[in-house]
C-alpha cells in the first residue's frame, strides 16, 4: 500500500512539472513567436485565424478568432477568460488592424455557443466532454473604431 502511495506522489509531481513546463513554453516561447509572426506577416496564413487580444491588466495573448461584422469571437482554453467575466474593454489586433471593443464571456446560452463554435472550431471532437470545452468570448467592436478602420482600408 505504501508503495502505491509513493508512486502516486511521484506521478503527481511529474504531471505537475510537465504542465508547468508547457505553460512556461507557451508564455515565453510559443506565444511571443506567434505574435511576432502576426505582426511581421499580417496577411499571412496564421493571421487569417489568429489575433492578438489585449486583456485588462495589459496581458496580450494570441488566440484563434472568427470575425463577423462588428463581432469577434474567440474560444478560451486557458484561464484568461476570467478577466472578462463581468465584461471589459479590450483591444484586438487582426490582420494588422488594432481595434477597440468590449468583451464578455457567454456562459448562459449554450445554443449560441454551439452555433458560433460550429464556425469557429468546426473540427473539435464531438466526444469531448463539456467540462473540457472552451469558453466563448464575444468582443463587440467599437463602431467608431470599426468605421475608421473601414475608411482607412478604402483609402479615405
Amino acid at each position: 500500500m505504501m508503495r502505491i502511495a509513493k508512486w502516486s506522489v511521484v506521478l503527481l509531481v511529474c504531471v505537475s512539472l510537465l504542465a508547468g513546463g508547457v505553460a512556461l513554453a507557451y508564455r515565453f516561447v510559443i506565444n511571443p513567436r506567434v505574435m511576432g509572426e502576426l505582426r511581421t506577416d499580417p496577411q499571412g496564413h496564421r493571421a487569417a485565424k489568429v489575433m492578438i487580444i489585449s486583456l485588462p491588466g495589459g496581458k496580450r495573448i494570441p488566440v484563434n478568432y472568427l470575425r463577423e461584422d462588428d463581432k469577434v469571437f474567440a474560444g478560451s482554453d486557458g484561464p484568461w477568460w476570467r478577466a472578462l467575466c463581468d465584461g471589459a474593454p479590450v483591444t484586438v489586433e487582426i490582420r494588422g488592424e488594432t481595434l477597440n471593443g468590449y468583451a464578455r464571456v457567454v456562459e448562459d446560452d449554450p445554443g449560441y455557443k454551439r452555433d458560433v463554435f460550429s464556425r469557429l472550431r468546426p473540427t473539435v471532437p464531438k466526444w469531448l466532454p463539456s467540462w473540457l470545452d472552451a469558453k466563448l468570448v464575444v468582443v463587440t467592436l467599437d463602431p467608431a473604431a470599426h468605421d475608421a478602420a473601414s475608411t482607412k482600408n478604402r483609402g479615405g
